[in-house]
């Protein structure tokens, strides 16, 4: 299956924006590295068009391409984890089912796109009938969107895409991953501990996996003073991907999701009536 254009009726609707995947051709700097360099070695006919100011409009473009695509997304879950984990691995397989069962209970399901646990949740969702949603990221070798996705957009810039994902998700899901899927996981509990969004559940799958960490939060963070004890209670630990569905159930909405009538696409949120919102619409 081709991701370098617009499918047919029956492929994905990949959203490009102003970004093309590239596939083997994005060997070079990125454009989160562009941004974040101080100095620029290309040479100055091209300095025009590549300064601050210009990438400042090009951030724009992406976020309302973002918005644009996603805004009728409804009610969906993110799902994080590793890309390097393969078909058949008991944590590609978790994830699978994590998918299959999110997407039964209503949900969309929004992964980075990408290969291993991403794909894995895609292919779960897409498997059960459900929307299959891909965030796509620039990376120095691309990897592309993987075939699951059935509504993907590509970003060149992971602040961008991390607003996506906190702005059009009621929950998460999380996966073993490494250090991509942990920077995800403590961006969005960051936002909640600080009420930047609306609480929404965090549930890790993996006692084993994610046990430990949870153990180092309370033994030396809230020990230390640095983490308010409460604050632990934002991650629910869980052992298989029926109990993380379930408690993501059990969360949002009094543990029964709403019928899609309940949804207000205006405002991005739950009618009053169920007790639950996504965030600020504004």
């Amino acid at each position: 299956m081709s991701h370098h254009g617009d499918a047919d009726a029956s492929g994905p609707r990949i959203r490009r924006g102003p970004q093309t995947l590239r596939g083997a051709a994005a060997a070079g700097p990125t454009f989160d590295q562009l941004l974040l360099r101080s100095d620029d070695p290309r040479s100055s006919e091209r300095q025009s068009t590549t300064t601050d100011a210009w990438r400042v409009l090009r951030i724009q473009g992406e976020f309302v391409e973002g918005f644009g695509a996603l805004a009728d997304l409804g009610p969906a879950i993110s799902v994080f984890g590793s890309a390097r984990t393969g078909p058949g691995a008991v944590e590609y397989e978790q994830a699978r089912e994590v998918g299959r069962r999110l997407a039964e209970a209503g949900f969309s399901v929004v992964t980075g796109g990408g290969p291993g646990a991403m794909e894995a949740a895609n292919r779960g969702a897409k498997e059960a009938g459900g929307l299959s949603v891909g965030l796509g990221i620039e990376l120095p070798h691309e990897q592309g969107m993987n075939d699951w996705v059935d509504l993907g957009v590509d970003f060149r810039y992971f602040f961008v895409r991390k607003v996506m994902f906190l702005k059009y998700s009621q929950g998460f899901v999380v996966v073993p991953g490494g250090l991509g899927t942990l920077d995800e996981l403590f961006e969005a509990l960051t936002l909640v501990q600080t009420g930047k969004v609306t609480a929404f559940p965090v549930v890790l799958l993996g006692r084993d996996f994610w046990g430990p960490l949870v153990d180092w939060i309370r033994d030396s963070l809230v020990a230390r003073g640095m983490v308010n004890p409460a604050d632990v209670s934002l991650l629910q630990l869980a052992d298989s991907p029926e109990e993380a569905v379930d408690l993501v159930l059990n969360t949002v909405a009094g543990g029964r999701w709403p019928d899609r009538e309940d949804w207000d696409p205006d405002h991005q949120r739950l009618t009053a009536d169920h007790g639950f919102a996504s965030g600020d619409p504004q």
